[in-house]
């Protein structure tokens, strides 16, 4: 991680395969978005670093370097605390991945060769809180991505903690230490099933008892992790593999069974019905150790 400090802003330099504009408009694409917030090429988000909490502001030069700006007077005096909010971007923006292999790879393939073009410098922008990456999964399963970032919304705000700047409330994602104190009955007023209730409780018990954390997954070769997912009340493989792609970085993680990658290949190949399974192999086979990022690309075209 190259970074260093300028008057209190955090200077952080960029891979040469990053386009702000790209990842922009993907962080642009819901406006119920309720963890960071973007205006005028700025992202404004509160990082929670331990029990300190710390607003910034981020912008980027010529594509070139990251410019972390700390509003509010939340500026850690600490150096290992900036030093963590530096791997938490990093992270967000998986910027210790070289991606010229996946280019390379990709200016040949038949699905991939238009969006690289169009969305060339774009990361798979990451969820780096595990917590927050299995809430995220779970409250997406089965229902349209909308509803999904409304039920994200009023669980942050039923749960979560701000801070409020500019007259705007900023949020952290609940702690999975103040979840695993809850009962389903605790969440009724959001409006999801039960048993979505009883899974993300499950999850955060299991993570408030040490049983799960992602310093343990990430020790793990991909298929043990995903094995060790897919046994959590809740998590099937979609579930797993978004977690793994999103939060754990493994880069073949590879949500297969993904209803918008299943419409997205069905559109880029002019087909009138969706894919198989067999067939999805089939064009992944050239996407070896980079089913993560061909899949968040794929996506990509559907916004």
């Amino acid at each position: 991680m190259t970074w260093h400090e300028i008057n209190d802003e955090m200077i952080i330099a960029l891979p040469e395969e990053f386009d702000m504009n790209a990842n922009l408009g993907y962080l642009k694409r819901e406006k119920n978005e309720c963890m960071y917030e973007t205006e005028n090429d700025h992202i404004t988000r509160m990082i929670a670093i331990g029990e300190i909490r710390s607003l910034i502001q981020i912008s980027v030069i010529d594509n070139k370097q990251m410019v972390v700006q700390f509003l509010n007077d939340s500026r850690p005096s600490e150096e290992w605390q900036r030093e963590k909010i530096v791997k938490y971007i990093h992270e967000w923006f998986d910027l210790n991945t070289d991606l010229t292999p996946f280019y390379e790879m990709a200016k040949a393939d038949p699905l991939l060769k238009k969006t690289v073009e169009t969305f060339y410098g774009l990361r798979v922008v990451g969820i780096p809180d595990l917590f927050e990456a299995l809430c995220w999964g779970v409250l997406g399963q089965q229902i349209n991505l909308a509803f999904a970032y409304s039920l994200k919304k009023q669980f942050v705000e039923g749960f979560g903690d701000s801070i409020e700047w500019n007259g705007k409330k900023y949020w952290v994602f609940p702690p999975y230490e103040r979840i695993a104190q809850l009962t389903p009955t605790d969440l009724a007023g959001i409006k999801m099933t039960v048993k979505k209730s009883e899974y993300i409780i499950g999850i955060a018990k299991l993570m408030a008892s040490g049983e799960l954390s992602k310093e343990k997954l990430i020790k793990m070769d991909f298929k043990d992790a995903e094995k060790n997912l897919i046994q959590i009340r809740g998590i099937g493989p979609w579930t797993a593999n978004y977690v793994l792609m999103r939060c754990l970085r493994f880069p073949a993680a590879f949500p297969i069974d993904d209803v918008g990658l299943h419409n997205v290949i069905k559109l880029l190949t002019g087909s009138e019905t969706k894919p198989t399974k067999k067939e999805i192999k089939q064009y992944a086979a050239a996407w070896t150790n980079w089913e993560a990022y061909a899949t968040f690309y794929l996506w990509r075209t559907l916004y």
